[in-house]
């Protein structure tokens, strides 16, 4: 075994140990971590400081506002009896579980933009997943309006999932960049 990656000497990827911290990718993994700790902080915060519908104004375009979401991302299925809870949290240890695998398989070095995108996704999921397990809903506080006309409300684990979707499409953009630069030169 190479000390370094965990593969046989002439191995592949599949011969890599998977629990390795130098397998693949997994290297970003403190990001994901950090995202997690961050949004559960947070939320905390949030959750002592605040009833469900009390509010602070920070700007005349943003406020806190503890509110609890059922649903998805703008209140999708909220209103749905409760069978969303469990189907949310299959899905967000599912996408969690298929985002460990892909950082895994990445290339150590190279991929740095999809890495980082992956793993704030990762750990916002599991920010999410953990207030549906703990309390049956998640903890939204963060509101951006302007006059009457409110964005749903978010908090640190959808900023991370959205951030790192970004990220995801740019790195795809730049990889159609390259490959094109590649084609012309061929």
């Amino acid at each position: 075994m190479d000390d370094q990656t965990g593969a046989r000497p002439g191995g592949g990827v599949s011969d890599r140990r998977w629990f390795s911290l130098r397998a693949g990718a997994s290297n970003w993994l403190w990001l994901g971590v950090a995202v997690m700790v961050l949004d559960q902080w947070t939320k905390a915060l949030i959750i002592d400081r605040f009833e469900e519908f009390d509010r602070v104004v920070l700007l005349p375009v943003l406020e806190l506002m503890r509110l609890h979401n059922e649903g998805a991302a703008f209140s999708f299925l909220s209103n749905a009896g409760g069978w969303q809870r469990w189907m949310f949290i299959g899905l967000g240890v599912a996408v969690s579980a298929g985002i460990l695998v892909w950082l895994r398989r990445l290339p150590a070095k190279g991929q740095a933009l999809l890495a980082a995108g992956l793993s704030l996704i990762l750990g916002g999921a599991l920010g999410n997943v953990i207030d549906r397990v703990v309390f049956g809903y998640v903890i939204d506080f963060i509101r951006v309006h302007y006059e009457e006309h409110y964005f749903p409300a978010f908090n640190v684990a959808d900023s991370a999932i959205s951030v790192g979707a970004a990220l995801i499409i740019l790195d795809n953009l730049l990889e159609l960049d390259r490959a094109r630069a590649a084609k012309k030169k061929q």
